[in-house]
């Protein structure tokens, strides 16, 4: 129970099926002031007590449990270690993946519980193949692509109640009615961990700032930066090039080089990406019958998904797209999908430019 009015109605409506439910609200910060606070925040002292008087409300025994330790090792370390190989991570998911479905369902299964109940807007259905993965009945605030990197097996101990829930407005209606005191708590935002919202200001305290250049696809000198660590894959924002484009146009982040500390900038239509492969990839149930298949991927979670073809050899995942990407960066997760069900994901290593560099 994160004390949001998702988890407190999957909760309740656990409840009401019969179910035997214990609320757990995760301590995943030691040091005050660490995580996001009022309406921003997801796990901090204030969101842990809204969870316990929807607990209270409810009838059901409520625990906090410390995982910082792991939140620190598995979320934060890897999100700054990911910043510093020029790659640009979502800790959202590593979170599902490393402790909402992971550490805590580990500890869940060994108390003797079933399931890990959550308010995510995903879909479970008992196919042919064992369970499966589905988007929500409402694509606004379906979730099921940062739910992509869970495995059959934690499918299997998984339960979403407002997966077929037809809006966020029923949840915070029904809240009410139940007498929740967080039907209308606003939903977080932003990354938890940093305080502020400053992730620029917030990585150059944990990696260093070091000035560095910005070039152009063909190596000249553009500009320079401040930390190469502060840009991504498709940023216009916030570049500071003394040379303007030979068209006149705007350049965009093509590439961020952290071993030289060099970012590369380029016309937007070069951030067209014809294919994007990765090797570290998992199964949300069945694994595809063929090597080859037919798909649709998203990249990021709340863009559309695209008709693609997907090959997997050697351990490593290579997607085509019919339609060039829009800006890739390694380090976003790529999940894909058959119509609504979820077959699997990967993260991306390796992207190619859909524009030659002499164009």
């Amino acid at each position: 129970m994160s004390g949001g009015v998702d988890s407190a109605v999957a909760a309740a409506r656990a409840v009401d099926e019969g179910h035997d439910v214990v609320g757990v609200h995760l301590a995943l910060s030691r040091a005050g002031g660490t995580l996001r606070t009022g309406s921003r925040g997801c796990c901090t002292i204030e969101d842990a007590m809204d969870a316990r008087r929807a607990a209270d409300r409810l009838g059901i025994p409520f625990y906090v449990w410390d995982f910082s330790e792991r939140f620190r090792e598995d979320v934060i370390d890897d999100f700054v270690a990911e910043y510093q190989a020029g790659r640009t991570p979502n800790p959202c998911m590593r979170c599902n993946e490393k402790i909402k479905f992971a550490a805590l369902l580990e500890r869940a299964l060994e108390l003797g519980f079933d399931a890990v109940c959550t308010g995510h807007y995903a879909t479970l259905i008992d196919g042919p193949g064992g369970r499966e993965l589905h988007r929500a009945s409402d694509e606004a605030k379906d979730q099921s692509y940062v739910l992509g990197v869970l495995t059959a097996e934690q499918l299997a101990h998984t339960y979403f109640p407002l997966g077929s829930t037809p809006s966020k407005a029923v949840v915070r209606a029904e809240a009410a009615a139940r007498g929740l005191t967080v039907a209308q708590k606003p939903d977080s935002h932003d990354i938890c961990f940093i305080p502020d919202g400053d992730t620029r200001g917030w990585l150059a305290e944990k990696v260093g700032a070091e000035q560095g250049q910005i070039v152009d696809r063909d190596g000249s000198v553009v500009g320079t930066h401040a930390g190469a660590h502060a840009y991504t894959v498709g940023q216009r924002r916030g570049l500071q090039l003394g040379v303007p484009a030979a068209d006149g146009k705007p350049r965009f982040v093509l590439e961020v080089r952290p071993i030289s500390n060099t970012v590369v900038v380029g016309p937007k239509e070069a951030l067209a990406t014809a294919e994007i492969s990765g090797a570290r990839s998992t199964w949300a149930g069945r694994v595809p019958a063929e090597p080859v298949f037919a798909c649709h991927v998203q990249i990021r979670a709340h863009a559309e998904p695209v008709p693609a073809r997907a090959v997997v050899a050697d351990g490593t995942v290579t997607v085509t797209p019919e339609a060039p990407f829009d800006g890739v960066a390694p380090g976003q997760t790529a999940v894909l999908y058959d119509g609504t069900r979820v077959i699997g994901q990967f993260t991306i290593d390796h992207t190619v430019s859909a524009v030659p560099v002499s164009a």
